[in-house]
């Protein structure tokens, strides 16, 4: 492979983002999953049950968006731009970066909620056992590893449906939030990229 087919290869396949992405997951991965443990370990039953549900619901929470900016078009947001809608600049920005944000969003949150929920339900497992000297505790990781399955591929089905059906209501509701972050916090998280090119 020579220089040029290798600059085309990392363009292509942008091999800078896969690199950063990875580590960013990576550290992600390891902070969340030491907050998560060591705040179950200290909460009740109860309470780590709704630690678990939220850090579900954070992953079904992102999942839609990067499902919505996946499937949405540039068109209506350039109208709003043409209006001096100030959102309408990073809903397009959104849609022109659609690869890495849904990477992000689908991907690292997703697979980061996945290995969480996963170890907050391991940690409420050994909490049940110990508090009501349970003696089938297999059964109960079954149970309660199905329920985390069960509540998570029920609650991205869903969400599924609805980014597809309000794509564009989802971005623009996530360009506020970034709008917010340049205006206020001078935080400017994605850049200006090429435009896809099947957008229209």
């Amino acid at each position: 492979m020579n220089k040029k087919d290798e600059k085309n290869f990392k363009d292509r396949y942008n091999i800078k983002w896969v690199v950063v992405i990875s580590f960013w997951t990576f550290i992600m991965a390891v902070v969340f999953s030491i907050i998560t443990e060591s705040l179950v370990k200290n909460l009740d039953i109860f309470l780590a049950f709704i630690i678990l549900i939220v850090v579900i619901l954070i992953g079904i929470f992102f999942d839609i968006i990067g499902i919505a900016v996946a499937t949405a078009k540039e068109m209506p947001f350039h109208a709003m731009a043409a209006n001096k809608v100030e959102e309408a600049k990073y809903a397009i920005k959104l849609i022109k970066n659609a690869s890495q944000v849904s990477n992000f969003c689908n991907d690292v949150i997703g697979d980061i909620s996945g290995i969480v929920s996963g170890s907050v339900g391991a940690t409420i497992i050994f909490k049940l056992v110990n508090t009501y000297d349970l003696k089938n505790a297999s059964i109960l990781s079954i149970i309660i590893t199905a329920l985390i399955a069960s509540i998570t591929v029920g609650g991205k089905a869903l969400g599924k449906s609805v980014a597809i059906m309000n794509s564009e209501k989802i971005i623009f509701q996530t360009a506020k939030v970034f709008n917010f972050l340049e205006k206020k916090l001078n935080i400017d998280i994605l850049p200006n990229n090429k435009k896809r090119n099947n957008s229209k």
